[in-house]
């Protein structure tokens, strides 16, 4: 099959796993829609099958989407739009629609939408998994849902042609796990065009400068509590944006929402997307990403993009993404987070001297088009031109 794939100049691709695209629902989303738009590009026929259903943050959120998308072409699939059975029923009904499908290749983004990844297999498809994160870790599910993950990664191991990790953590955890070697390739960032603060002036009061910066799912991993309790603590006049909406996870939104009462600094916006993203990105004074958990941040990788002095835990995840162009606390340590978020408000040309290198080096070492690439010689057999393990 390798030989085949190699020969053939256009592959017709499949892709699920995702809930919509385009959008901004998720980090997965985000990846999804920057390769499928680059292999078109390349000649390639793309299907992503998408989630039916409400936005994630809302039906407010909820957005007319197209049959095809910048050559993409969007199918709609089976869902039953309620908490714990929209990824499941979603992913089962994609994997069936792709695994009889006209396709070459079918790519299958996260843990748990690869529990029928066999089936794929065992009719002819060459089989592409990508492990955006140790999902059975993450605190938001029950454990009906965890133990349905695991089953994924266990299917993902035993049957998938090629499993893709984010960092060099989730590669050794393969390795170590399950003797299952896998190809490192992490996610990409794209020049960004900074923003002055209009929108988010009209309409939060906000101003360059004038605000500590999170982005992200309220979920529990991401450490939003300890960020909360350290902000309390530190002096300074500056706000403490907290941008992002649920994701099954109303309990510890209320959680959030309630602590953020105690301080009338704090600012929650709920979920948020185009030319406000951008201006958040743009002024904020520092983005925060005090996480416990992650496959590999997207927002992080964004952030520096858009030039922030960023300032994140010291998991691996995030460490290597920043290297020495970010500064780091360690993870879930509470006072440490209070003192570095104290000493860059008293610092600012701190804040400056990370900021002037953050972007040239993000969009340097992670481009997307070098993910497309090694994630089309993946499709085709071959080894990527680096980042195998």
């Amino acid at each position: 099959m390798a030989q085949d794939m190699a020969q053939k100049k256009s592959l017709r691709i499949a892709m699920l796993g995702h809930k919509r695209v385009p959008s901004r629902e998720g980090g997965v989303e985000v990846v999804v829609e920057e390769l499928s738009t680059r292999f078109v590009r390349r000649g390639h026929s793309v299907t992503c099958f998408n989630r039916r259903g409400h936005h994630v943050s809302g039906r407010d959120f909820d957005a007319d989407i197209p049959d095809v998308y910048e050559g993409v072409r969007l199918v709609n699939v089976f869902t039953v739009n309620r908490r714990g059975l929209a990824a499941l029923t979603s992913s089962l009904s994609g994997t069936l629609r792709a695994a009889f499908g006209p396709y070459d290749v079918v790519h299958i983004h996260a843990e748990g939408p690869a529990f029928l990844c066999w089936l794929p297999r065992l009719l002819g498809k060459r089989v592409v998994v990508t492990v955006h994160g140790l999902d059975h870790m993450r605190a938001k599910w029950g454990r009906l849902a965890t133990a349905y993950i695991r089953m994924g990664e266990h299917a993902a191991v035993r049957h998938a042609h090629s499993i893709i990790v984010l960092s060099e953590s989730v590669r050794r955890y393969f390795l170590e796990t399950y003797g299952r070697k896998t190809v490192l390739i992490p996610n990409g960032a794209s020049p960004a065009l900074p923003r002055p603060a209009e929108e988010i002036a009209r309409t939060y009061g906000l101003g360059t400068d004038g605000y500590i910066l999170f982005l992200g799912r309220l979920v529990p991993e991401k450490g939003l509590l300890y960020l909360l309790r350290a902000f309390r603590d530190v002096k300074t006049d500056k706000r403490l944006v907290i941008a992002g909406g649920s994701s099954d996870t109303d309990d510890f939104v209320g959680q959030i929402e309630a602590l953020a009462r105690q301080d009338d600094r704090v600012l929650l916006t709920g979920f948020v997307q185009g030319r406000t993203l951008e201006e958040l990105y743009s002024n904020a004074y520092v983005y925060c990403l005090p996480s416990d958990l992650e496959g590999m941040p997207l927002s992080l990788l964004e952030a520096m993009s858009y030039g922030c002095c960023c300032l994140t835990s010291d998991i691996p995840e995030c460490a290597a993404v920043v290297g020495d162009h970010a500064v780091t606390f360690r993870r879930g340590d509470t006072d440490d987070l209070r003192d570095r978020l104290q000493w860059l408000c008293d610092d600012a040309s701190a804040v400056r001297r990370y900021r002037a290198g953050a972007a040239a080096y993000i969009t340097e070492k992670y481009k997307w088009d070098d993910v497309a690439d090694r994630t089309l010689a993946v499709y085709r057999g071959q080894t990527p031109p680096e980042g195998t393990a």
